[in-house]
């Protein structure tokens, strides 16, 4: 049941909100697109700086805090033990994370790039250009990205585990904002909106991807009757395992999601150009470092050239519109985890296997495109769902491996469904650390309707916009709360002193 002395009005207010902008998106599909896309191009234009110095800041304020002496804290009982293996931990966080659009772009963002360079004077389709889509593919799903994710859930965990609070976005605002009921209650309707947004979203790309593999595999037809069939069985399938728990029905997904993974990555490693991979890796990672921070804050305000407003930009603040799901539910299942663990393993786990995914799969369409005629970039332009399973195609054992393939997609959309339940019902319950399984129910049938409604309307890109869009007041709320952290963590170690402090002095008075 309900919370109905605490947030009963969040659970409302966001459902109605999310309501309306379905049913305007399901009425009006053609205005609502153009409305959302004009405030999209105004929040990259105007605010695209703001998104760039943020993660940044996060960036170094994470790394600050490993090399420093918080980073022995315990989230959680000073003896406390991590709830979940690593394995089982790390395939939870990369499940939860953007594994599912890893799938989706591990070829086509790097083919993108490869016929349409990011950098002027680089000739597209070149080896130049080849190097380059590696290099920037690397940095928008290296280490920046989950920075957003670590720090969302390093303050959630804090305040839940080591404060004894419950785990909601603005409960870790409290020390700058005081309880002011209409202003929390504000922020968690925003962070659950975003949250739908952001979710309804990834369903809809996971969606037509596998709808796209069907028919590349099999002949079965691109659609929208196709989609909801796919819809029904993925609804079927993560509001069964939500209602199982963490410790069953996600734990068992997210194992066989990394390992599914990385079985994949490693078929296509050894049936692939291996040597080159290898190759490409290393050299992606010497770019990647290199142009880090040049890569960080690169805008292109003295031409009209936009694309670093609709790559990296765009990826930053999608980012941002997820981390309240995203940092929730890592924080959920990091209890027991030192602050130095937590932040190595969401900021290095992840992202390796991130790239090292693109090395194998990006790395193997550019060979084949540069040395073997295959025409993948061009694939990629003309439906860029199907990019993936036209890189099968050149490879051996390739309808089996597509199976496989559009399994992995649906247990990915499964569990980020499933995590999103999971999270949206604690954020509508009190921030409860289990929710009941009627709350995750109604939220699991909501987000799903909300999929079909889009597709069926063509109004998902219109949402998707939406999503980015609500990124920009939680970009402000991040910043926020990373300062709340470091001003409580700071004064909870100036007390852990004085306790010492006083300990040793009383001791060496009673010796005296």
């Amino acid at each position: 049941m309900f919370n109905k002395n605490k947030l009963n009005s969040v659970f409302w207010v966001s459902a109605i909100t999310l309501g309306v902008f379905v049913l305007v998106g399901a009425l009006f599909p053609t205005t609502f697109a153009k409305g959302a896309n004009a405030a999209l191009t105004f929040t990259t234009s105007s605010f695209g700086w703001l998104y760039l110095l943020a993660i940044f800041i996060f960036t170094v304020f994470l790394i600050y805090l490993v090399f420093s002496k918080y980073g022995n804290i315990r989230l959680g009982g000073q003896d406390e033990t991590p709830a979940y293996s690593l394995f089982t931990w790390i395939g939870m966080l990369f499940s939860a994370g953007f594994g599912i659009a890893l799938v989706f772009y591990g070829v086509g963002e790097p083919m993108t790039h490869f016929n349409h360079t990011p950098i002027s004077g680089v000739e597209p389709l070149s080896e130049q250009a080849a190097r380059v889509a590696i290099g920037y593919s690397f940095f928008h799903y290296g280490v920046s990205q989950w920075t957003v994710f670590a720090i969302v859930g390093l303050i959630m965990a804090y305040f839940q585990f080591k404060k004894k609070q419950n785990g909601l976005v603005s409960t870790s605002l409290t020390p700058l904002i005081g309880n002011r009921p209409r202003l929390k209650n504000g922020i968690d309707i925003l962070a659950v909106v975003a949250t739908v947004m952001g979710v309804a979203t990834s369903l809809g790309m996971g969606i037509m991807q596998i709808n796209g593999g069907l028919n590349t595999v099999l002949g079965i037809p691109t659609g929208i009757w196709p989609q909801i069939g796919i819809i029904a069985v993925m609804t079927v399938l993560f509001i069964t395992s939500s209602s199982t728990g963490l410790d069953k029905g996600i734990k068992w997904l997210s194992n066989f999601n990394l390992g599914g993974a990385l079985l994949l990555m490693l078929f296509v490693f050894i049936t692939g150009p291996t040597v080159f991979i290898l190759d490409t890796f290393i050299v992606g990672i010497g770019d990647y470092l290199t142009n880090f921070v040049n890569y960080s804050f690169r805008l292109n305000p003295y031409t009209e050239n936009n694309w670093s407003r609709e790559w990296t930009v765009f990826y930053w603040a999608w980012a941002i519109a997820w981390s309240p799901f995203v940092g929730a539910f890592v924080a959920r299942v990091s209890r027991g985890r030192t602050v130095r663990e937590f932040i190595l393993g969401v900021m290095v786990a992840p992202p390796a296997v991130a790239l090292m995914w693109i090395a194998v799969f990006g790395g193997t369409a550019l060979h084949m495109d540069l040395f073997g005629g295959a025409n993948i970039a061009a694939a990629v332009d003309n439906d860029i769902t199907s990019a993936l399973f036209s890189l099968y195609d050149q490879l051996p054992f390739s309808f089996l491996v597509s199976i496989m393939t559009m399994l992995l997609i649906l247990t990915f959309l499964v569990t980020s469904a499933d995590s999103a339940v999971f999270i949206l019902s604690s954020m509508t319950t009190g921030g409860s650390l289990n929710p009941p399984v009627r709350v995750r129910i109604i939220w699991g049938v909501l987000m799903s309707s909300i999929a079909t409604v889009l597709l069926i309307s063509s109004g998902l890109a219109g949402l998707q916009t939406a999503s980015i869009v609500a990124a920009l007041p939680f970009t402000i709320i991040l910043l926020a709360m990373t300062f709340t952290l470091y001003k409580v963590l700071k004064a909870d170690d100036t007390f852990v002193q004085q306790g010492q402090t006083e300990k040793k002095d009383k001791k060496k008075k009673n010796t005296a």
